[in-house]
């Protein structure tokens, strides 16, 4: 419902429309999450360590790379992150690395707990990818997700924000057959919100990520996995 509330909503054309505030009060919500997961027990201090570590570095390779043109270099070690210590970290991974990430480049705004939510997805499903995938399967299979990864991730975002930064249809002023339509029909809304993704983000940011993704898990997967397995065999984790 945080995401997809513009297809949902019941409102009248011309009934103003006001963004879901109380959504962005869920950041608190959010790291509640986390650290029961954190404090769960699920977790021990090595696994903490290498949690700390590895959200410090997402937060750099986040503000190095910013996302100019989809060069987003956080995801990659989101997912192999993921893959190895399973959806339980994956999804506090994801959380924290965007968390950090944002503090340290002054990105915090209303986005950031959508950013954290989606990451924290993206981190999550890696970590439930069968298990029994090896070797250059293994690669090639986290290069497809990685690139699933990037539209998903794009597409989720531009749901919750597309009233916003387009602008809302109202009767009898200038509007685009892009523009969000209070009490429209959820198939025309859904219709306008593709249209709007396929010529803003599918082709350009999207694309862009999902490259980056490729091309860093390609090249820099087999000896990250190496060396993040190596650590867990001395770390505990329940992968739940």
């Amino acid at each position: 419902m945080m995401l997809a509330w513009p297809l949902i909503l019941d409102a009248n054309p011309d009934q103003r429309v006001d963004p879901p505030f109380v959504f962005i009060g869920l950041l608190p919500v959010i790291l509640a999450v986390v650290l029961a997961e954190i404090s769960e027990g699920g977790m021990d201090a090595r696994v903490l360590a290498i949690l700390g570590v590895l959200s410090a570095v997402n937060a750099v390779l986040r503000g190095v790379s910013a996302g100019t043109a989809g060069l987003e270099l956080v995801f990659f070690l989101l997912i192999l992150g993921g893959r190895v210590f399973g959806p339980g970290f994956g999804f506090v991974l994801g959380c924290t690395s965007l968390f950090a990430s944002a503090l340290m480049t002054a990105g915090v705004g209303p986005w950031l707990p959508f950013q954290m939510l989606v990451a924290g997805w993206v981190g999550m499903f890696a970590g439930l990818l069968p298990r029994r995938v090896t070797g250059r399967r293994e690669i090639a299979m986290l290069i497809g997700y990685g690139i699933l990864a990037a539209y998903a991730y794009g597409l989720l975002m531009n749901l919750w924000g597309w009233p916003f930064i387009l602008g809302v249809e109202v009767p009898g002023q200038d509007s685009t057959e892009l523009s969000y339509a209070p009490g429209a029909p959820l198939l025309e809304n859904l219709h306008r919100f593709v249209l709007y993704t396929l010529l803003t983000s599918t082709g350009g940011w999207d694309t862009g990520r999902a490259i980056t993704n490729a091309l860093a898990i390609g090249l820099l997967g087999p000896a990250v996995l190496t060396t993040l397995r190596r650590a867990a065999r001395r770390a505990r984790v329940e992968r739940r």
